[in-house]
């Protein structure tokens, strides 16, 4: 996945002067012509021109259309975002705290399940990564913000509860997490756990829509993992009601595809397990910045002093 953004995006309306540049050359290029017809002698003109008497510089103009358009993209401070291997990654875990999560297909529930599978990826990170925590239901709540503390996180998994709000906001989890992450220099990523459908956003059109381009524009990377069995009970309602608490899969697989993450179905604790391990083995994968301004500066002041000396030999003028 490679992207392009730009720190000062406003400079991006003078691009429109490339098109004046374009013009104002060729209405150049007529007065130049009908000025060169008022000589007369056009044999002594192709002798020290050669063939072509009259020329309209398109190498030159191709030349300052570039030059142009590098320098306009340095000054809005073009960065390009590529996937790649980078040193560390921060993480933010967000698992679902909807009373849902109190069903026990998966022992001894399937929040316990989340906590505990949680806990044994921190205690695996080998990487000095920052971690955050946040619980979701109805409205999202951020247990921990960033810290490289283990026995912290350790200890804020462990006194997490059910919400006592209904509802499942996924998109709400997204956007929490990512400005969570938005201060971190290194690879961001979240690790999203639910069992649910997104029921709170599902009153806000596009809800799912926006939270994964505020996370795509701020390069973080979503896995999600979606827990429970097909035919498992609600939870908070006893097992002869026969009502299943069912996520949906392609919101999830589409929050993770749009950010270059991984989707992951855990049926039982070692499914869990085996998430968190693939999680882990892809912790160096992130976004990759590289900052253009430089680089476009170089190539325009290269491409000026190429003009210069066009100008000055094959594209000289006849005095």
């Amino acid at each position: 996945m490679i992207k392009l953004t730009f720190e000062n995006p406003i400079f991006l309306w003078y691009l429109l002067s490339i098109p004046l540049l374009i013009y104002t050359h060729f209405y150049l290029f007529r007065h130049s012509k009908l000025k060169a017809m008022q000589f007369a002698n056009f044999e002594a003109l192709k002798r020290v021109t050669g063939e072509r008497l009259i020329t309209k510089n398109i190498t030159i103009l191709i030349i300052r259309v570039v030059a142009l358009a590098c320098i306009i993209m340095a000054a809005t401070g073009a960065i390009l975002w590529y996937e790649g291997m980078v040193s560390d990654n921060d993480f933010v875990i967000a698992i679902d705290s909807s009373a849902s999560m109190t069903a026990q297909d998966i022992p001894p529930t399937r929040f316990e399940a989340a906590k505990n599978t949680a806990t044994n990826f921190v205690n695996g990170l080998k990487s000095k990564s920052n971690i955050g925590i946040i619980s979701f239901a109805g409205t999202t709540m951020i247990e921990s913000t960033l810290i490289d503390n283990k026995e912290s996180i350790r200890k804020t998994l462990e006194n997490m509860e059910i919400a006592e709000t209904g509802g499942t906001d996924i998109a709400g989890a997204v956007i929490t997490g990512t400005n969570i992450l938005l201060g971190s220099e290194k690879g961001k990523t979240i690790i999203l756990i639910t069992d649910g459908s997104n029921t709170v956003g599902a009153f806000i059109e596009n809800s799912v829509k926006n939270s994964i381009q505020y996370a795509q524009k701020n390069q973080v990377i979503v896995h999600s993992i979606g827990i429970g069995t097909d035919t498992g009970p609600i939870g908070y309602l006893p097992e002869y009601y026969n009502i299943s608490a069912v996520y949906d899969e392609n919101t999830l697989m589409q929050i993770s595809n749009s950010t270059g993450g991984y989707y992951f179905k855990a049926v039982d604790e070692a499914g869990l397990e085996t998430a968190y391990n693939e999680i882990s083995k892809s912790a160096q994968k992130g976004f990759i910045s590289v900052k253009l301004s430089h680089g476009l500066i170089l190539v325009t002041l290269f491409l000026l002093f190429l003009e210069w000396g066009l100008i000055s030999t094959r594209f000289r003028r006849i005095p």
